[in-house]
Formats: structure tokens, sequence, C-alpha cells
């Protein structure tokens, strides 16, 4: 059987080719014989060169720096060793997965299909307060999660370790296949997240409103407002746009 990989990422900057990764974790699930997923005892983590000088307020972030990543491999060699595996992964995974899939592009992961935990949790946990990985983790409380293994926050191999529970836990409420459709789409917000609104379930919204913010520049929110449109008879979903990625 598959297993799942969640991998995390820290890097010099958001937004590549102008920034790149410096340290890459991953943390294995597998599929027990009753059909939980459980824990694996893969994983591991490695620092990379990311070919560039890392910027100070980065480094104030995950404390990673140029005479760390020194002599370290570059991206384009190393991800393989972790992105692809003899016999394919189920899929892999990542807080905030979009923000991976900038740098583990389908080249590298051989067109893997992805789960992204935050907007998983979105829909199963919507009474969560926060939708950090660290938010969730302490309002969650992952059984088995060794709070040492979890630290320090912002590091890679933490970072994935902590992303890999919660994901377990997701996957005894909605298969596979359900998280990874999920994951192709935008995030449904349980809340508003801004202005005069902030705070305020999206259902409780009335239809005027719900159009307004239907044609937000924020796509999370023009999906939400649409969806919850639709629920009320009042909208229609766009449908999402087939790109060359998807086509990989």
């Amino acid at each position: 059987m598959q297993p799942i990989r969640v991998v995390d990422l820290e890097t010099t900057g958001s937004r590549p080719p102008a920034h790149a990764v410096c340290e890459v974790g991953w943390q294995d699930l597998v599929p027990a014989s009753d059909g939980s997923w459980t824990i694996a005892e893969s994983s591991g983590a490695f620092l990379i060169d990311p070919g560039r000088d890392i910027p100070a307020v980065t480094q104030a972030v995950h404390h990673i720096t140029d005479e760390d990543v020194r002599g370290a491999p570059r991206w384009d060699e190393a991800a393989p060793s972790v992105l692809q595996r003899s016999g394919g992964f189920r899929a892999l995974a990542a807080h905030r997965a979009s923000f991976e899939q900038q740098f583990c592009t389908p080249r590298l992961t051989r067109g893997a299909q992805w789960i992204c935990t935050w907007k998983c949790a979105l829909r199963l946990w919507p009474d969560s307060p926060s939708f950090s990985n660290q938010g969730l983790r302490y309002w969650h409380r992952p059984e088995g999660l060794v709070r040492e293994k979890g630290l320090p926050v912002h590091r890679a191999l933490p970072d994935a370790y902590v992303s890999a529970h919660l994901l377990r836990d997701m996957l005894a409420l909605a298969s596979p296949e359900q998280l990874v459709e999920w994951s192709a789409l935008p995030g449904l917000l349980p809340r508003v997240r801004r202005g005069d609104d902030r705070g305020t379930s999206f259902e409780e919204l009335p239809s005027d409103r719900l159009r307004q913010l239907a044609r937000d520049r924020d796509g999370d929110v023009r999906y939400t407002a649409t969806w919850h449109l639709e629920r009320r008879g009042e909208g229609r979903l766009p449908q999402p746009a087939v790109t060359q990625q998807d086509l990989f």
C-alpha cells in the first residue's frame, strides 16, 4: 500500500525563482489493515543550499544561516530522493500546500496528488479558533504527538511531524480521495477574516453581503461566498480551470 508523505520546506522567501529551499523535512503515514492511517517510522530532514543568501528577516523565522547550508546539496539534486518513491505515494501533503507546491513542481514530484491540511481543516474542524499548523496542534491535540518532536517551530521536520498527526486524524473522518478533492479547490472559510464582518460566520451573512464578497480580490473569500449563495439557490460556483500543471 502506498504511503502518504507529509513534507515541509523552509525557504529564503515565498516566491520562486527569486527565493529557494534551504531545508526539507518529511514524515510518512502508512495505511493499516483496518483502513486507518498511522504515523510511520520513516521521517527525516536535511539542509539545502539555496544558491543565494538567506535574508536576515528569514533567518529570524527558522534560524537557518548561510553558514549552516554551505556545502549542502542543491534542491534539484536532492528533491527526487524526498518527493519520488518506487511505487509512488498515495499523495504528498503539506499545511498550506500551495506554498510547498511552488517549489515541489510536477517535474520533481512526478505529478503526485496533493493534500492541503489547511484546506481540509477548514471543512472538518470549522470551529477551530485558528487554522495555523500550531493553532490546530494545540486546539485539536492529536493523540500520540510527542511535544519535543514537534519543536522547534518553523523547522522542516518538526512542522512535518505536527502536520502528519493532524492529517492522520483527518483521515479518520474523510478518505484520501475526498481530501485530495477538497485540496484542489479554494479554501472554504468558516468565518470572515477581515472588515466590518470579521469573525462572523459566512452562514450568518445576508445574501447581499455574500454577493459583495463573491467579487472580493481573495480567491478563498470569493469561493466561500459563492458556495453559500449556491446552497441558497442564488449563485453558481465557477468551474475550476484546467491548467498545464493538471495535465502534466
